[in-house]
């Protein structure tokens, strides 16, 4: 049952690798990481900062159509010297709705001077034309008003509601004209600042629609609600191509015509915080490139279907959640020289265990399948396991939630088990994996006992340490020795080391967590050889990455210490693709655009990496130290460390990380990173 993969280098790591390599090979630490080549594809990604804007001007009433036209001409010419401090010029004088290209700004004064009110001329100009603006409240909203009048550096705002408030000037930033709302692509704004973003989002998703776009980038705003956008009809829609409005169907479709026109491999990216629907749009991408090649019979239908078994091992109601991914995954799906789906393979890495397998925040659960298993398994299935409810298990019952609204786990289970046929598992292997799931909750109600009074403990001969060695497949004695001591090869013999309670819990728990892990990657193994790539394979694949958002818990562990680094990694990878790709595809092109300013996190990334003083390997270092504890590792940290400017250096065993998305701190108590 244990998978080889366990053993090896994990897919992860290989991935941050190839990243590592592709963004800074060859180039000198005191110079800025070099920019990946320019991909050969025809089509490469398209700037929606200079793409044509639309006509806004309403048909069916030419005059308020006029009026909206005259007031916006006004307010362009206007726009011209808005901010006063740079030469601007206009991307298509026709337009009022351009976005204005700035010259020679860099850097945060750029963000200030595109977004915020600045000079008596702004202002006198806003409040003579009654133009509004956004202002945040003390409670972090932003609400939109027109300014009343100015005293110094402060500003009355009249607000929609009546009420009048006094803000800093400096803090007021200009409102696009209401003929705007609503945008598709927010490249198509006036003005670009946060609370536009904001309001342009908003008043989208209470139409139901979820999609935006920024430019070559899809926003997706989780309905948590059936909004029907991707039935077979829509599916046709986009593949007719009868509408171009943002979706991730729209997005699979450019991936697969560059792939298929250019010769090239594509990916897409997907990443947002838990909640934020990342399982379901890779399940939408899926979805429409198993139409693109071949309709829903054969491999794609089984590529579809991996979803079930992936989501019962791998996701978990939280917090934010109910059906919460606990691990990320890659889909590459290869295709024949015709455009057909000929194989698919699954890369998984992060699973959650600690935080999730022998650990339950309150109002959350463990993994989907065991409930499924306790709530739907057969007669015969539970006989077998010796099997009990779920609130029998302490595992399971430590967070006071076992059901989730609306959703029925032995139903659930029945669906799962029909999977697994599909996938070509067989009876016994399913009886064995089955089997490794209760001998994980049988290990979870293993308790031990004193012997001695030097707080030594062993395992209690009682029910669950006889189902959990049975299930294991092993004698109730040599696992009870195992809980309780741990044997020391030396010259002159074996010695053994009895266990404390803290140390005989963490050995059942790192037991339970090894038993888990190896059973998901044997089963992803079971999967890939079913999805084996077939022998008409051309070296072209589309690959969908599905991993999780930056996370900053009010109590984390270890795992997202890694899911943070791996983060920042990624974001560097976007941001040069994104960003300095784009760049020099104007400079080749001879375009004059805009150099656009952004924050490289590598500063951050040599914090991680950085050999021999960086965090992983001073964590590497201490985990290979017999005399290393959790006090030993911090301030090994902060000694060697607090010199660099994303390392902050704390009270007792606390230290911080700025992170591209927000400081976090990491306190080294208990053995493993945990965050406060």
């Amino acid at each position: 049952m244990l998978s080889p993969t366990t053993l090896a280098r994990s897919s992860l790591e290989e991935m941050l690798e190839s990243l590592r390599l592709r963004d800074n090979s060859d180039r000198p630490k005191d110079l800025p990481p070099a920019l990946p080549s320019r991909p050969p594809s025809r089509a490469r990604i398209r700037s929606g900062r200079w793409s044509a804007q639309p006509n806004f001007n309403n048909d069916s009433n030419s005059e308020s159509g006029g009026e909206g036209q005259r007031k916006e001409n006004e307010l362009r010419v206007k726009r011209n010297t808005f901010w006063n401090k740079k030469r601007r010029k206009d991307v298509n004088v026709n337009s009022p709705y351009n976005v204005v290209a700035v010259e020679g700004i860099e850097g945060e004064e750029r963000m200030e001077e595109t977004g915020v009110l600045e000079g008596s001329d702004n202002i006198g100009y806003f409040i003579e034309k009654k133009l509004r603006v956004w202002c945040r409240q003390s409670n972090g909203v932003w609400v939109s008003g027109t300014i009343h009048s100015t005293s110094g550096e402060e500003s009355f705002v009249s607000l929609a509601n009546g009420n009048v408030v006094k803000v800093s000037t400096c803090h007021l930033f200009p409102a696009n004209p209401e003929i705007l709302d609503g945008v598709d692509d927010l490249m198509h704004l006036s003005y670009l600042n946060e609370p536009t973003v904001f309001h342009n989002l908003k008043y989208r998703y209470f139409r139901d629609m979820i999609y935006s776009k920024a430019g070559p980038i899809l926003i997706a705003v989780n309905p948590f609600k059936d909004v029907q956008i991707n039935g077979k009809d829509i599916v046709t829609t986009y593949k007719q191509k009868a509408t171009d409005k943002p979706h991730v169907f729209a997005i699979a479709e450019n991936a697969y015509n560059e792939m298929m026109n250019d010769g090239v491999n594509q990916s897409l990216m997907i990443s947002g915080e838990s909640g934020a629907g990342k399982t379901e749009t890779a399940k939408f991408a899926v979805q429409y490139l198993a139409a693109l090649g071949g309709g829903n019979v054969g491999i794609e239908c089984q590529i579809l279907q991996t979803s079930c078994i992936l989501e019962a091992f791998g996701n978990s109601k939280t917090s934010m959640n109910d059906n919460s991914s606990r691990f990320g995954k890659l889909i590459e799906i290869h295709f024949t020289a015709a455009g057909k789906i000929c194989g698919s393979k699954i890369r998984t890495f992060l699973l959650e265990k600690q935080s999730r397998v022998v650990q339950l925040a309150a109002g959350e659960r463990s993994y989907h399948i065991f409930y499924q298993l306790c709530a739907g398994a057969p007669q015969a299935l539970r006989e077998r396991l010796n099997l009990k409810m779920a609130k029998e298990y302490n595992y399971l019952a430590q967070s006071d939630c076992l059901v989730i609204n609306g959703v029925d786990d032995a139903q659930r289970f029945l669906k799962f088990m029909e999977t697994l046929d599909i996938f070509q598992i067989s009876k016994g292997e399913q009886d064995q994996a089955f089997a490794m799931l209760a001998a994980v909750l049988w290990l979870g109600n293993i308790s031990f006992h004193a012997i001695d009074y030097e707080n030594h403990v062993e395992a209690s001969n009682d029910e669950a340490l006889i189902n959990a060695a049975r299930m294991i497949g092993c004698e109730s004695h040599e696992l009870k020795e195992a809980l309780s001591a741990r044997r020391i090869q030396t010259e002159e013999g074996n010695i053994v080391e009895k266990f404390t309670m803290s140390q005989a819990i963490d050995t059942r728990d790192a037991l339970a967590k090894f038993i888990y892990a190896s059973l998901f990657d044997w089963l992803v193994e079971q999967i890939n050889n079913l999805l084996e790539v077939g022998k008409q394979h051309t070296g072209w694949s589309i690959s969908i990455l599905d991993i999780y958002g930056f996370e900053s818990f009010k109590k984390n562990s270890f795992e997202q210490f890694c899911i943070n680094y791996a983060n920042e990694r990624l974001q560097q990878h976007f941001n040069r693709h994104v960003f300095k790709l784009e760049q020099e595809e104007y400079e080749l092109d001879g375009i004059d655009g805009v150099k656009v300013d952004f924050a490289d996190n590598q500063e951050c990334l040599d914090l991680f990496e950085k050999k021999p003083i960086g965090l992983l390997s001073l964590l590497d270092e201490d985990l290979h130290s017999p005399d290393a504890n959790d006090a030993t590792l911090a301030n090994k940290l902060k000694q060697n460390l607090n010199g660099m400017a994303c390392f902050k250096g704390d009270k007792g065993r606390v230290f911080g990380v700025r992170h591209f998305a927000g400081e976090v701190l990491y306190n080294t108590n208990g053995g493993a990173i945990t965050t406060v």
